[in-house]
């Protein structure tokens, strides 16, 4: 089948290697402008003598667009995948092939669509999710599903990040090839998402990852296993932003002092009071310095985060 394909970063690679490797033709790569770090997904393209495009914006108006458009029309695709893509692309293009788009989402759509469904999950204490793959449409996550593959555990110790390269890195990838492969052999279901059981949730924003130092200790503790590693969950202390990571419940027992006080300093651990509770974590940024391990931030035992 004929791929026009939209991605970046390690996943979009591994999805592409594993579609040409199942015969598919890809007739262009989309992959972001270059930056400071080469992108794995345009670096494959690259080796593999495919074409590469690496537009700045997609959705441009007037002629940039129209641009835009007829270069993908020419391409003559059949299919677009979208594996990895955090650009918005107009529905001239993602309507464009006679098959559509199949587009990857990290959860079990309807739940949690939006821009930051790993971070949402665990702060908003789900215990399982899983990944699906839909056809875009008009709205935000919003298409029929052709794969959906559940059943992962959401576990104590997970963060945005660990969750996505330790359960649903590879279980994504797998449902991708299966989404193309059955739209190529004419076997694919289009699902429609019950929108009884929907929900959105914005951009993880530094307002959203700001600590409220009236929630539980159990709260805290996925909210900054939520937004570790970025924008990392803060706090405030002599005036700057202090981020959190490595975070952990330590304890459930109050230990009675104010929420937000450091009780103990150790070199690889902090651990702070909360509302029924005590928290440990593993390493802080204080301002825009380097990430340190806790020891080495210079907080001291008897302090207060605000």
């Amino acid at each position: 089948m004929k791929l026009a394909y939209f991605g970046q970063a390690p996943f979009g690679r591994d999805v592409l290697v594993r579609l040409l490797d199942a015969g598919h033709e890809v007739v262009a790569v989309y992959a972001p402008p270059p930056g400071a770090r080469p992108d794995p997904l345009a670096e494959e393209a690259e080796k593999r003598g495919l074409r590469l495009l690496r537009p700045k914006s997609l959705r441009r108006q007037g002629a940039a667009l129209h641009e835009r458009v007829a270069e993908h029309r020419a391409l003559g695709a059949e299919l677009n995948v979208l594996a990895f893509v955090t650009i918005i692309l107009p529905p001239e293009i993602v309507d464009a092939p006679r098959c559509g788009s199949l587009c990857f989402h990290p959860s079990l759509l309807p739940k949690y669509r939006g821009g930051n469904a790993l971070a949402w999950q665990i702060m908003l204490g789900e215990t399982e999710t899983g990944v699906s793959v839909f056809r875009p449409d008009a709205g935000v996550d919003t298409g029929p599903l052709v794969v959906q593959k559940g059943g992962v555990a959401i576990e104590p110790h997970h963060t945005a990040a660990s969750l996505y390269f330790e359960k649903l890195y590879a279980l994504g990838v797998d449902a991708m090839v299966e989404a193309v492969e059955l739209v190529a052999s004419g076997r694919a279901r289009y699902v429609a998402q019950d929108e009884s059981h929907a929900s959105f949730q914005g951009l993880v924003t530094d307002e959203v990852a700001r600590i409220d130092w009236s929630k539980s200790a159990a709260e805290l503790d996925r909210w900054i296993r939520g937004c570790d590693p970025n924008p990392g969950a803060h706090a405030t202390w002599h005036g700057e932003t202090v981020r959190l990571f490595g975070g952990r419940l330590a304890s459930r027992e109050a230990s009675g002092a104010a929420p937000g006080t450091v009780l103990a300093v150790a070199q690889d651990a902090l651990r702070i009071a909360a509302r029924g509770g005590v928290l440990e974590l593993a390493k802080l940024r204080v301002g825009d310095g380097a990430k340190l391990a806790a020891g080495a931030a210079g907080i001291a035992a008897g302090e207060r985060l605000g």
